[in-house]
């Protein structure tokens, strides 16, 4: 799978891959040593939910009625401004665990399907 690769100040970058996608990529790391490539892939995909903020946010979503909710429903519950919730939802649709979807001026967000579970079993060690 290739990857794109891309330099900020001179530092090359990993594009960050949807947690589906590192599924189809990565073995569980417990079954055969992880290339690092695909270790570099995990972490970003891990360091997406390695904040209390967006753990919340997950969970806050996934919750809502029918498992979607506006950003105008997070802020307040999360105690934080719109643009930092705004910033921490755009990391987790990046790391492909939310979809984003607008509808006139508001985004509204929905937890992908199996995207927790994906990036579960590739720490699993079975």
């Amino acid at each position: 799978m290739p990857v794109n690769v891309w330099h900020t100040e001179g530092m090359p970058v990993l594009e960050l891959l949807p947690v589906r996608d590192l599924q189809s990529c990565c073995a569980p790391i417990t079954r055969e040593p992880v290339s690092t490539e695909n270790a570099e892939r995990l972490a970003a995909a891990l360091k997406a939910l390695a904040d209390p903020a967006r753990l919340r946010l997950i969970s806050m979503v996934a919750a809502h009625e029918d498992g979607e909710a506006c950003v105008c429903d997070l802020t307040e519950p999360l105690g934080l401004s719109q643009p930092t919730v705004s910033h921490h939802l755009k990391v987790l649709v990046g790391a492909g665990y939310l979809t984003r979807t607008k509808r006139g001026t508001w985004h509204y967000y929905r937890l992908v399907p199996g995207a927790l579970d994906s990036a579960a079993s590739l720490l699993a060690s079975v």
